[in-house]
């Protein structure tokens, strides 16, 4: 199953809170904002001040709920695992690249998808506790 929306109102999808440089994003800025949509609902995650980023790729080190750690490559065709360690790159490593960070999420981490489910239920629990 993937999700692509958003479970709570104050998250907001990092393509719309995207910074552009004429017309390429400025991918350092964009990771600051996917972490900031998903922290929620894994244990750790946080841009690497180890690898170098750049404007058109930066790194996120994330922990899902089942304490595996990933090192993810954020770039311009989206986001991908690049190594099974914080802060490690795995030149060797061909995984697929993933449009959002809710897909990568849902085919990594069982617990981020029942975090997910979880988040959405309230927010829907919410509107109908307030007549909604």
């Amino acid at each position: 199953m993937e999700v692509d929306c958003q479970p709570e109102d104050s998250i907001v999808s990092f393509d719309e809170d995207c910074v552009q440089l004429g017309d390429v994003k400025d991918m350092r800025l964009e990771a600051d904002a996917v972490v900031n949509d998903v922290l929620f609902a894994v244990v750790e995650m946080y841009v690497s001040q180890s690898l170098d980023s750049a404007s058109d790729v930066a790194y996120i080190n994330v922990e899902t709920r089942e304490g595996n750690r990933y090192c993810l490559e954020l770039t311009e065709a989206g986001l991908r695992v690049v190594g099974y360690a914080f802060d490690h790159v795995n030149e060797d490593l061909s995984t697929q690249y993933h449009e959002t960070v809710y897909s990568l999420l849902d085919t990594l981490s069982p617990g981020y998808r029942e975090a997910f489910g979880n988040a959405l239920l309230q927010r829907l629990e919410r509107l109908k506790q307030n007549g909604h």
